[in-house]
């Protein structure tokens, strides 16, 4: 990696070997997506009449209820884990889906569900291997590979990782989200250059969501260029959160400890270092 006069290199060492690549995911971000979702605004599919789905924590509520009632219904349990992922009960929801796959070892949509949570738990290996299950290499699913994608990069694969957002890519053409998780993975390896490259193909998608900008944006700081990468981590969004945001970066890169990415301390559109969706 190139030497950054305004941004010495120790600095990104520090940061490299400190922020967990799943550290803020759809919980951190206020919402629940499902693999069914394309990345976008987890908002924007507003209803007359919102269903427990866009609310986590009446979601929780509801799926709950309905999955003790019978633990055996493979939907309920997967709404069921889709709400706990997104409200911050991530141990629970890997219970809960880890006995609905045992019920139901066939159902692409648990195994996919326990996939991701698994990675949003840490058990990386074990969600990769998970993963695998959720589809097949006759009728692959990008977003699976996408997801597999990051928890190789979690293992120091970053070459094959690479390769899995590649294959995603290939049935999704410029996805923005498999393009940020790509340009997250050369972050991980030190490759500003090529992360940048890549983030600003997807930041020119119109299908770029705000976790897009802030990838873009603290890459860009960690070239040491942090008033351009101010003004794109303030774009498009509300005055608040784009003060919150730009001191969350000011942090991200000034801190000489060894902090790490939580999902309660962050802003909502939190620079993340990977995209589950």
């Amino acid at each position: 990696m190139r030497r950054q006069s305004s941004h010495p290199a120790g600095h990104l060492a520090r940061f490299l070997t400190s922020v967990a690549v799943t550290a803020v995911l759809a919980a951190g971000l206020g919402g629940c997506q499902t693999m069914s979702d394309i990345t976008g605004s987890i908002t924007s599919k507003a209803e007359a009449s919102p269903a427990p789905d866009a609310d986590p924590r009446r979601a929780v509520d509801t799926y709950g209820e309905r999955y003790r009632a019978n633990p055996k219904d493979a939907d309920a349990a997967l709404r069921y884990g889709q709400a706990l992922r997104a409200t911050g009960q991530r141990t629970q929801a890997v219970a809960v889906l880890e006995q609905a796959t045992i019920a139901h070892p066939g159902n692409k949509a648990l195994l996919a569900g326990y996939g991701r949570a698994l990675a949003d738990n840490g058990n990386f290996q074990q969600a990769f291997d998970t993963l695998t299950r959720a589809h097949t290499p006759d009728n692959p699913d990008w977003r699976i590979l996408s997801v597999q994608g990051t928890a190789l990069d979690q293992l120091g694969r970053h070459d094959e990782a690479r390769r899995y957002y590649a294959s995603a890519l290939k049935i999704a053409p410029g996805e923005p989200s498999v393009l940020s998780n790509l340009g997250m993975s050369y972050v991980l390896s030190k490759d500003l250059p090529k992360a940048e490259e890549v983030l600003r193909r997807a930041y020119g998608s119109a299908n770029a969501d705000a976790r897009v900008r802030q990838n873009l944006g603290l890459v860009v700081g960690l070239q040491g260029r942090f008033a351009e990468a101010e003004s794109i981590v303030k774009a498009d969004l509300p005055a608040d959160e784009a003060a919150a945001n730009v001191t969350y970066l000011r942090e991200m890169l000034n801190r000489k400890d060894s902090p790490r990415v939580s999902s309660n301390r962050a802003p909502k559109t939190a620079p993340v270092l990977a995209q589950d969706d």
